[in-house]
């Protein structure tokens, strides 16, 4: 597992990718960009659209071995609250500005780079700033019978209070 997750660092940050960072001061907030780091952005992610309260995007990597999606977040979007039973997950910001919470923990800013590790049946949500596009690699981590559940909405006066 470190050895996978050395490789998808090292590919994102050595490969001089498009960035939505440089993309975005050139176009409106609200044009879908193409990259994010080095991978497209994907389709519009209609399959998990009621989990998520905004527009997100979804570009499945791999799903072999271990499942690794880029999702990207258009500003303010973010996921509901959720459990990754069994599993859990791991997420590499590769681009933008975004957060993720723990249930009964503050919000941590995310930005690219950063490697968050989130154990078995915790509940958390990610998605984007206000103001930022916001995209990470999405790293299922392999279990007999894993499974995601899916909770309440993050609200809007939760949301509100981040910067």
């Amino acid at each position: 597992m470190k050895k996978l997750i050395l490789t998808l660092l090292t590919l994102v940050f050595l490969t001089g990718g498009y960035s939505m960072a440089a993309d975005s001061t050139s176009k409106k907030s609200s044009e879908v960009p193409k990259y994010a780091g080095a991978f497209a952005v994907g389709e519009p992610n209609v399959a998990y659209a009621k989990y998520f309260k905004g527009k997100s995007y979804l570009n499945m990597l791999s799903k072999e071995q271990v499942g690794i999606a880029n999702v990207t977040f258009e500003p303010k979007c973010r996921n509901n609250w959720h459990i990754h039973h069994k599993g859990g997950q791991i997420l590499i910001v590769i681009d933008g500005r975004g957060y993720y919470q723990e249930w009964g923990k503050p919000a941590q800013e995310l930005k690219p780079g950063d490697v968050v590790n989130i154990p078995a049946e915790t509940k958390h949500w990610h998605g984007a700033a206000p103001d930022s596009w916001f995209s990470h690699l999405a790293i299922e981590v392999p279990s007999d019978g894993g499974s995601t559940e899916w909770l309440e909405e993050v609200s809007d006066e939760e949301y509100n209070k981040l910067k």
